[in-house]
C-alpha cells in the first residue's frame, strides 16, 4: 500500500537525531520530527544547525515526508528574540508544524501563521482541555502519555477537526508527560532541567529507599523508577480503530540502526493493517526486530490501565537487548563506476547474506547493507577467515549507495 494512501488514515511519525537518522527513515515514515540547536526536549541531541532548516524540510518535501520541529521546552523571558528567529526561518522553510507548548510561543506562530501541534508538555488528559487547544487553531494534539485507550477514543470523539497524536514506542518516564524536576533539583540548577531538555536521567539509577515513619527499608539498590519501554506494536490494530491520527515513535537520542528498525517494524505493521495480512506471526517477527536494538524491557504504559509495577526494570539500567553494535572495520574506498567499496576489517567475520551497517564517523553516511558480494584480491568468495585480534583484512564488496573513506563498519551480534 502506498505512502499517499496511508497518509490519510495513519501518520507515522520518526524521530530524527541527525542527517544520518534521515537516511535510515527515508523509505518508511510519513512524517519526521526534530530540534534545531537548543529550546527543544532533547537538547542532548545532536539537533540540526538553525541554518540547515530549509535544506532539511526540502529534501523532507521531496521524499513526501512533513517535516514538524519541536520547540517544546519551558521558555524564559530573554529568550523570545531568538524564538522569533527560528520561526521566521521555520515560515521561510515551508515548515508542516510546530510543536509547543507555551501559550506566548504559540501567540507568536498565530501571528505568524504557522501550523502548530500541542506538546505532550501541555499534559492534554481531558476533552476540555482538547477542546480548548482546538479552538486556538491548533492542528494536532498530542495528548498526555497517562491515558487509556479508552480515554483517548473518548477525548477524539468529542473533537471537531483537530488531530490526535500519540506515542506507541519508546523511552517513558516517570514524571506527568515528561514534565520532572528530579534531574534539576539533583543538579542544584535549571541548567539540567527536563523541562528544558537537560535531563541527566536519574530515575534509570540505582536508589536505595527507606521508610523513616515506619523504619522501613523500601528498596536496597534498586532501579525502582526505571520504566521500561513503550512497545506497542501489537495492538496496532486496536490504535487505528480508536481513530488516532498519528503514532510517534520516541528515539531522537537513539542511533540510527535503532530509528531504521522501530519505524520500518511499525510502517510494516501499519500497511499490515489496511491491506489485511496482521498477523500474530508477523507480530513476533517484529518484536525479535526490535528486541535486537536498544530497549529497557517493553510495556503497554497506560493504554490499558493503570501501570502495577510491571511496567518497572528493577534489576538493571540501560539496554536490555543481547545483541550489540560491533565495529569490524572501515571504509577504505568507494568506487563510483562499479558502486563498490574496499573495506579493512580488523574483527569478526562476514559471508555472503550478511548485513552490516556503514555509518560515518565524521560523514552523513548511514547504510543497511546485504553482503552480495565478497572478493579478496579479485577472487569471489562466500566467507571471509575470521580476523583476529591485531590483524586486519581488505575486502571488496557491493553497495547500494556510495559510501565515503573512513567510515566505519558494524554488525549486530549476540552478546558472549
Amino acid at each position: 500500500m502506498g505512502k499517499e494512501t496511508l497518509n490519510n488514515r495513519v501518520e507515522l511519525m520518526a524521530p530524527l537525531k541527525n542527517w544520518k537518522s534521515f537516511d535510515a527513515i527515508i523509505n518508511f515514515a510519513d512524517a519526521v520530527y526534530f530540534g534545531v540547536e537548543d529550546l527543544n526536549m532533547r537538547s542532548f541531541a545532536d539537533n540540526f544547525k538553525l541554518e540547515e532548516l530549509p535544506k532539511l524540510v526540502q529534501k523532507c518535501h521531496n521524499s513526501n515526508i512533513k517535516a514538524y520541529l519541536t520547540l517544546n521546552v519551558i521558555v524564559y523571558e530573554n529568550e523570545f528574540g531568538y524564538i522569533e528567529n527560528i520561526l521566521e526561518k521555520c515560515g521561510e522553510a515551508d515548515i508542516d508544524a510546530v510543536i509547543v507548548h507555551d501559550m506566548g510561543v504559540i501567540d507568536m506562530i498565530k501571528q505568524k501563521e504557522l501550523k502548530f501541534h500541542i506538546s505532550t508538555q501541555s499534559n492534554i488528559s481531558n476533552s476540555y482541555a482538547a477542546r480548548f487547544f482546538e479552538s486556538l487553531g491548533a492542528k494536532r494534539l498530542i495528548l498526555a502519555r497517562e491515558l487509556s485507550l479508552e480515554q483517548i477514543k473518548e477525548i477524539k470523539s468529542k473533537l471537531k477537526r483537530a488531530e490526535v497524536e500519540a506515542f506507541v514506542h519508546g523511552a517513558q518516564c516517570t514524571s506527568i508527560s515528561g514534565r520532572c524536576y528530579f534531574s534539576a533539583e539533583l543538579c542544584g540548577s535549571q541548567e539540567f532541567s527536563a523541562n528544558r531538555g537537560k535531563c541527566i536521567q536519574p530515575c534509570r539509577g540505582k536508589w536505595t529507599v527507606y521508610d523513616e515513619k515506619n523504619n522501613t527499608l523500601i528498596y536496597d539498590g534498586a532501579f525502582f523508577i526505571n520504566t521500561k519501554d513503550l512497545c506497542m506494536i501489537e495492538h496496532i490494530p486496536q490504535l487505528i480503530d480508536a481513530q488516532i491520527d498519528a503514532f510517534k515513535i520516541e528515539g531522537r537520542m537513539r542511533d540510527p540502526i535503532y530509528i531504521e528498525t522501530t519505524v520500518k517494524c511499525y510502517k510494516e505493521a501499519i500497511e499490515a493493517y489496511f491491506n489485511g495480512s496482521f498477523s500474530e506471526e508477523k507480530v513476533q517477527k517484529w518484536m525479535k526486530e526490535l528486541r535486537k536494538v536498544y530497549n529497557r524491557g517493553f510495556s503497554t504504559g497506560f493504554y490499558f490501565g493503570m501501570p502495577r509495577g510491571e511496567e518497572i526494570y528493577l534489576d538493571k539500567n540501560g539496554n536490555t537487548s543481547e545483541f550489540r553494535k560491533l565495529e569490524i572495520g572501515r571504509v577504505l574506498n568507494y568506487f563510483p563506476e562499479k558502486k563498490a567499496a574496499k573495506l579493512l576489517l580488523h574483527a569478526g567475520k562476514l559471508r555472503l547474506g550478511d548485513e552490516i551497517f556503514i555509518i560515518g564517523k565524521n560523514t552523513n553516511t548511514y547504510l543497511r547493507q546485504e553482503i552480495k558480494s565478497l572478493r579478496i584480491k579479485k577472487k569471489s568468495l562466500v566467507e571471509t577467515p575470521r580476523i583476529l585480534k591485531g590483524s586486519n583484512l581488505a575486502i571488496g564488496i557491493i553497495v547500494d549507495k556510495p559510501v565515503r573513506k573512513n567510515d566505519r563498519v558494524y554488525l549486530l551480534t549476540k552478546k558472549n
